[in-house]
């Protein structure tokens, strides 16, 4: 039934991605001058997709199918791609990196839950042994450097096991002891009494009243808690009796999931690459000579002489396979040979009109595209789309899996995918063999033996020996030497395991009825969480989506202090389980003086970054480094001489480097603007909560019961959340936490059976913060 019903939504996503991709041929085409109509265009497709990816998420996690798998996974990391494609066009349009589509969702009639950007759970999965090991890794290079605060649980020896279980069964016998000297102790003085008159029983109507009352007040209190749950439920407090029902069934769901994802690693494909050498290795290896040497007799007729063979740089013999037509390739080289003559003769005169021409091709655009409108920009992901689609429709779409019970791989579609491989493998095999035989012609025809290979070997040499040079100060040291040094000096830290689900943050729901009346909203808590799913979390748990959606190297998340920013750099890295790397002001005080020591310093981490991707290079308080005026020395404990490095360190991060920098700041206002935005390419504002509406004060409520329960509070009447709430509009969240944890001492956890808490606890704790002020909101936007 799960796989008909997962086998079923996949078809659905499909079915929609299919409409999506038809629109966006015929929508997005056509240019258009209207704005709001384009944004309005553009926020429905980032919807669209964003319900498509949903889907597809979840039918990837739930089939058990590898080849299916496989084939959701590409179009996955497709869609993944286009929903960045289309964000970083909504914010070209609008000049902001936050949008209030709320108008939209009431069009397509849809919560702004559906808006949330899922996380995928193959960003862990695939890689889980290795984290494990990477942490084990890592625990025991803090424990032998004594930077280990809490050392692992580990089990006890026999001796202690023995003394345990000694202490326990002696202090067993004494309780027995105790009592079988009571017993004796009581039927001694009992039998010393003087017998006397049995006594009658209390009076019947006595126990009656007595019963009667005992009753009478277990029906009020049951009458009262029924009464005081439906005012909670009416006051959306606490979720109905059927919701409560449907996550003690999601939990089951969940539960269930585990022996599913143990069939997901059974279900490994076989390799059938020896098979596909030892049945087709030799008629693919015969066919690519009979190939090449056919192509080298056409070249050597039309041309004269033999051809140059092509360096494995170049791609090798598949360039050969992709150019058949020997005219059309004279042709073209002719035609370049005269170009390269005529670029001779007028460099001089093409490099002084090269500037008008640009200037004037500039403002032609510019006209144009002022008199044609907007216009959607080329995709690097409709033709990844495109492909998974046609795979899908051609293999799995009207497959008949009714006997197939156990989801099991298919061979033939194995071998499909392996035959390419085996084919690489071969080609790279007759390249060395072809080489060789096209010397052999030369020297049997011609006479004369082909020097530009020889030239080729010496530049490769030159360019392995400047790569040397520069490397030369890092070149005897192992990876595992760097790795361990960052560890121990720091640089290295071990990572919260925080999800990006506990940033809990409501939606902002009346923010186009403020954008309409003149009013720039501040933007809510879950904007900031979309935000750092799309900029941080889906680019560095995908290489595609790395490598072709638009490239961020750095964030910066400003915001008032208690707003979570830490918490958010913890969560990127448990979701896409990135090391964390700290070059905070604070941390490399007094760690690797000088220029020199600096470079070393980077050069190490940019090394270790990009050898165990994804990564995140964490800056704190980064405003600091930016900081206007000061010290412009290279001492040890100036934080301003990370500020020259930050945009060389960002130009070695390529495009297929998972290594994203995050800056976190409390003060931006602070900074040197023009370094500080040049080295930030996305700026997140996180504010305070915003509590002054309904929604915002029932947000207040699970925020303050979620931290009292979580640090082992108990909720009764005599606690108001609802006066909580009132009381704390302008804290933060760290604000609240810091107030529950300073009522909630080991103490008052003691007393908490005899004496319940009481609202009066937590207004003395609240008084003592500081709130964030509206002077300090307005200097953030």
């Amino acid at each position: 039934f799960s796989i008909s019903t997962y086998n079923k939504m996949w078809a659905d996503a499909q079915k929609d991605l299919d409409i999506q991709l038809c629109k966006e041929r015929g929508e997005f085409l056509q240019p258009e001058k209207d704005h709001v109509k384009v944004f309005k265009l553009l926020a429905t497709s980032y919807i669209k997709y964003m319900q498509i990816f949903r889907h597809l998420e979840t039918a990837h996690d739930q089939l058990v199918h590898q080849q299916k798998q496989a084939v959701i996974r590409q179009v996955l990391d497709g869609v993944i791609g286009r929903i960045l494609e289309v964000k970083k066009e909504m914010v070209k349009l609008e000049n902001s990196e936050f949008h209030y589509i709320d108008d939209i969702l009431e069009d397509l009639k849809l919560l702004p839950e559906d808006t949330e950007v899922p996380i995928p759970r193959y960003f862990i999965k695939e890689k889980m042994e290795v984290l494990q090991e990477r942490e084990k890794t890592l625990d025991q290079i803090l424990l032998d450097a004594g930077l280990q605060v809490e050392e692992p649980v580990e089990a006890m020896t026999p001796e202690e096991g023995v003394r345990i279980i000694q202490v326990a069964e002696r202090a067993r016998q004494g309780r027995c002891r105790a009592a079988f000297m009571k017993r004796i102790y009581l039927k001694e003085n009992k039998q010393k009494q003087p017998k006397l008159q049995v006594q009658m029983g209390p009076n019947p109507d006595d126990a009656a009243t007595c019963i009667q009352k005992v009753w009478r007040g277990y029906i009020q209190r049951k009458k009262t808690e029924k009464m005081r749950e439906e005012e909670m439920i009416f006051l959306g407090v606490s979720l109905p009796p059927h919701l409560e029902t449907m996550s003690i069934s999601q939990m089951h769901a969940g539960q269930v999931n585990t022996p599913q994802d143990e069939i997901q690693e059974t279900h490994e494909e076989v390799s059938v690459k020896d098979q596909l050498r030892e049945t087709e290795g030799l008629y693919i290896k015969k066919n690519f000579q009979d190939e090449i040497s056919q192509c080298f007799i056409e070249c050597r007729h039309i041309v004269g002489k033999f051809p140059d063979y092509p360096s494995e740089e170049a791609g090798g013999s598949i360039t050969v396979f992709d150019s058949q037509k020997t005219a059309e390739q004279i042709a073209e080289e002719l035609a370049a040979q005269r170009e390269m003559a005529l670029q001779k003769k007028d460099q001089k005169g093409k490099k002084e009109n090269e500037s008008k021409e640009k200037k004037k091709e500039k403002e032609k655009r510019g006209k144009k595209e002022e008199e044609e409108g907007w216009k959607m920009g080329p995709s690097n992901f409709l033709s990844i789309m495109e492909e998974g689609s046609s795979r899908y429709k051609d293999i799995w779409q009207n497959r008949d899996e009714q006997w197939d019970f156990l989801q099991d791989h298919d061979p033939e579609l194995i071998k499909e995918d392996n035959r390419k491989d085996v084919e690489e493998e071969i080609r790279v095999q007759v390249d060395k063999v072809m080489q060789q035989e096209l010397e052999n012609l030369r020297l049997a025809v011609d006479g004369e033996r082909s020097g530009k290979q020889k030239k080729g070997k010496k530049s490769e040499k030159v360019r392995a020996a400047s790569v040397k040079i520069q490397m030369m100060s890092l070149a005897h040291r192992t990876f595992d030497s760097l790795y361990r040094e960052l560890v121990e000096e720091g640089l290295l830290i071990k990572a919260k395991t925080v999800n990006l689900s506990d940033y809990v943050g409501e939606y902002n729901y009346v923010g186009t009825a403020l954008l309409q009346a003149g009013v720039e909203p501040m933007p809510s808590l879950a904007h900031v969480r979309q935000l750092i799913a799309l900029y941080g979390i889906l680019p560095l748990g995908s290489q595609t989506v790395h490598e072709k959606a638009p490239l961020v190297k750095a964030l910066l998340l400003a915001g008032p202090s208690g707003v979570g920013k830490k918490m958010l750099v913890h969560a990127i890295c448990t979701e896409t389980g990135a090391n964390l790397f700290n070059l905070s002001a604070s941390n490399i005080t007094g760690k690797y003086p000088g220029k020199s020591g600096l470079l070393m310093m980077l050069h190490m981490v940019l090394k270790v970054a990009k050898q165990l991707q994804p990564s995140v290079v964490w800056i704190g308080e980064t405003e600091k480094i930016f900081s206007k005026g000061g010290r412009k020395t290279d001492d040890e404990m100036n934080p301003k001489r990370l500020e020259k490095m930050l945009p060389k360190f960002l130009q070695a991060v390529k495009a297929q480097d998972r290594v994203l920098l995050v800056g976190t700041t409390t003060r931006p206002f602070d900074a040197n603007l023009k370094p500080f935005c040049q080295v930030y390419q996305k700026i997140i504002l996180i504010p305070r909560p915003d509590y002054s509406s309904r929604l915002g004060k029932y947000f207040k409520l699970v925020l303050w019961k979620h931290i009292i329960l979580q640090n082992g509070g108990v909720i009764t009447h005599l606690l108001s959340i609802s006066c909580l709430a009132n009381l704390s509009d302008g804290f933060t969240q760290g604000h609240i936490v810091q107030v529950v944890q300073d009522v909630l001492t080991e103490l008052r956890l003691l007393q908490m059976t005899r004496k319940p808490l009481r609202t009066e606890e937590f207004v003395t704790p609240l008084a003592r913060q500081d709130p964030v002020y509206k002077e300090e909101e307005e200097s953030f936007k």
